[in-house]
């Protein structure tokens, strides 16, 4: 039997090709864009494909999208949260406008999405949730404040929902990719902080200069991640955060061992804090004595 994908951000990228893949494979696929011309040219016609619009900021268009793919297939049972975009620049020159707008669509559009979706796979006791961040979630870098800060955001977000829906059968997975040979870099796509400050002149155009030569020539193969995306979406027990890439991987593995050289070195200071009788673990609910 079918399953049906609700994919957003479809028009192009990691977006299109996830929902290429989820065709070829037999699936149902409920594509959209802002766009939706966009997302019907790049994926052509199938009495198995419904191209539609949906600009995730904006919560009419979101009850509209799923009401149209309710009424077509009748439930969803994958959800891959892919729209987005980066907003690069350093924090000090970053309006409160582009704030906003890089957590409207990262980060509360993704929100707005999963929120109208959860009810329905509750109730059918089942479901896959696939949204999409960066290894910029899992480490910040010079140049991607804004960026690094929603990616954490969904990285959170993902794990604590994850908890909330495994008592329905219904999983999510963070994927985080590292670099992809997709739009992302793309001046259509990619955004840049408008102000300019002399202290930082330097240093940001070295930092653009390092993403502008990869445009279009990263490593990555997005055909290959969305089979990735497919796989996951069959097993048993998905993992809940899921790094993808092997540059991703080694700047995972990167980070996850420049934080226990510092929990290792600030030990001492930190567990000075300790005055209490009962030391509590929140994970079993249970308390020990010490």
């Amino acid at each position: 039997m079918s399953q049906v994908w609700f994919v957003t951000g479809a028009g192009r990228g990691l977006g299109v090709e996830i929902a290429r893949a989820a065709l070829a494979a037999g699936e149902k696929v409920v594509a959209t864009g802002r766009n939706p011309e966009r997302v019907a040219m790049a994926l052509g016609t199938s009495d198995r494909l419904l191209a539609t619009e949906l600009d995730v900021t904006r919560q009419n268009q979101i009850q509209t999208a799923l009401r149209t793919a309710t009424g077509r297939f009748g439930r969803i049972d994958v959800l891959v949260n892919n729209a987005g975009y980066g907003q690069l620049g350093v924090f000090e020159e970053s309006t409160p406008a582009e704030i906003h707008a890089q957590f409207d669509t990262n980060v509360f559009g993704l929100m707005a999405v999963t929120r109208a979706i959860i009810p329905g796979m509750r109730k059918q006791r089942s479901g896959r949730i696939f949204n999409i961040s960066s290894i910029g979630g899992l480490r910040g870098m010079f140049g991607a404040s804004l960026y690094n800060a929603s990616k954490f955001a969904v990285e959170g977000f993902s794990q604590a929902l994850a908890d909330e829906l495994a008592p329905f059968g219904v999983y999510v997975t963070c994927v985080a990719p590292g670099f992809f040979r997709t739009d992302f870099l793309d001046p259509s796509s990619i955004k840049y902080t408008k102000a300019s400050i002399k202290d930082y002149a330097q240093s940001l155009a070295e930092f653009r200069a390092f993403h502008d030569a990869r445009n279009h020539t990263q490593a990555g193969d997005p055909k290959k991640l969305a089979a990735v995306i497919l796989r996951l979406a069959q097993v048993d027990n998905p993992p809940v955060s899921f790094v993808v890439g092997p540059d991703a991987v080694k700047w995972a593995r990167a980070a996850i061992k420049q934080r226990l050289e510092r929990i290792d070195t600030w030990h001492d200071l930190s567990v000075s804090t300790d005055g209490t009788w009962y030391r509590t673990d929140f994970l079993s609910n249970r308390k020990e004595k010490i």
